[in-house]
């Protein structure tokens, strides 16, 4: 068993939980994150921003507000977020909707942020995800036992839908509608009694894809969708390395150089030449420095965290609590999932990043504020003596 925080209650025989496993895991894979992105984004900072640690320097900061947020959000009873839940999933669509305003910035030729003010910026998609993780356990709680049916399912589906619609349309963010979609879809089979149907399902959408790739690979090569062209450039990334494929190709090569062992910490040679490594390709720069070993003790952090949210669900007071974590176990996996088939080219690239490890004030603020959810309601779990 865990570490755990034990306060014992007068004439019970019963101790309050509190999950310092998970909170170990998470600042050893904050930190490590920390050392990485300093290494990985050291070049690029001092060519761009004529400071080595300018990257470094705003990361530790938001971690550090993370931190401090975490604690905060582990402090609230997890049951207000039961009158909130639908508050915060219609502001998260109207944030959405203000991206396609004045106030709504382009960043790499994505315009997915809202300029706020002295400088900073807000990426509302991160907030849809909090936003579903909250909701769609209040609507799966109200619908009750009609959840089983096709129409309670419909129901539900159809929040999701319309959420992860509002970020593809709003935000042109693909890989964050998907995890959306994948954070409602699992909600949905925990609960369901049946897991046949959802099998099925699963198995005839995998045989879809895989036609459909075939089906595009014939058809893009006069395609002008940069989405269309993404999936070229995956199918073909040797061929389209000058008009796409160089940052999947210099990432592949950053992989392959590394060996079991890896280069050394701060040896990387790709980061000079990788495009915004720092982000979704920090992995490729673990690899080559670490090698398959540092990788190797990412995904096991990654695991190690995943199991103590899982734990968490499992002994949930009850099904919302234990539906929440569920949404945020799914979202860290899914994203984790995502960034590592982009990094070694199983799928074509979305711009997804490494929770905790890549870049990126929102996300982790967003993440830390997840985590703060979990840690609050692992302490409502109760152990018999």
């Amino acid at each position: 068993m865990s570490k755990t925080k034990r306060v014992k209650r007068k004439r019970s025989n019963e101790t309050i939980y509190f999950d310092y496993s998970l909170l170990a895991v998470l600042i050893f894979l904050v930190c490590f994150g920390l050392i990485m992105l300093y290494s990985a984004s050291a070049y690029s900072a001092l060519v761009q921003h004529n400071d080595s640690m300018h990257y470094f320097k705003r990361q530790i900061l938001f971690c550090i507000v993370g931190f401090i947020g975490m604690y905060v959000v582990s402090r609230i009873d997890y049951h207000y977020y039961i009158k909130w839940a639908r508050g915060i999933y219609f502001v998260a669509v109207v944030l959405m909707a203000l991206v396609q305003t004045p106030l709504g910035i382009e960043v790499n030729g994505a315009k997915r942020w809202i300029q706020l003010p002295f400088g900073q910026q807000l990426q509302p998609a991160e907030i849809t995800k909090i936003a579903v993780i909250l909701f769609i356990p209040v609507l799966i709680c109200q619908l009750g036992r009609e959840i089983r049916t096709l129409k309670g399912m419909g129901q539900v589906f159809l929040w999701g839908l319309v959420a992860a619609g509002c970020v593809f349309i709003l935000t042109e963010n693909l890989s964050t509608a998907v995890i959306v979609m994948g954070i409602t879809c699992v909600m949905i089979f925990v609960v369901h009694p049946q897991t046949r149907p959802f099998i099925a399902a699963a198995s005839a959408g995998l045989v879809l894809i895989l036609v459909g790739v075939q089906i595009l690979d014939a058809m893009l090569s006069t395609s002008g969708n940069f989405r269309l062209r993404r999936i070229l450039v995956w199918l073909n990334p040797e061929e389209y390395a000058s008009e796409g494929g160089y940052q999947v190709m210099q990432g592949l090569y950053a992989i392959g150089s590394g060996g079991f062992f890896g280069k050394g910490l701060g040896n990387s040679a790709q980061k000079m030449v990788i495009p915004e490594v720092q982000n979704d390709m920090i992995l490729s720069i673990i690899c080559e420095e670490l090698g398959v070993f540092g990788a190797i003790i990412v995904l096991v952090l990654f695991g190690l965290l995943l199991f103590r949210l899982m734990f968490i669900a499992q002994n949930a007071p009850d099904v919302y609590s234990s539906l929440v974590v569920t949404g945020i176990f799914t979202h860290i996996a899914l994203q984790v999932l995502l960034n590592v088939m982009v990094v070694i080219n199983l799928i074509p690239t979305t711009g997804i990043t490494l929770p905790f490890i890549s870049y990126g004030g929102t996300s982790i603020l967003f993440l830390m504020a997840e985590m703060g959810i979990a840690l609050g309601i692992s302490a409502k779990i109760k152990i018999k003596e």
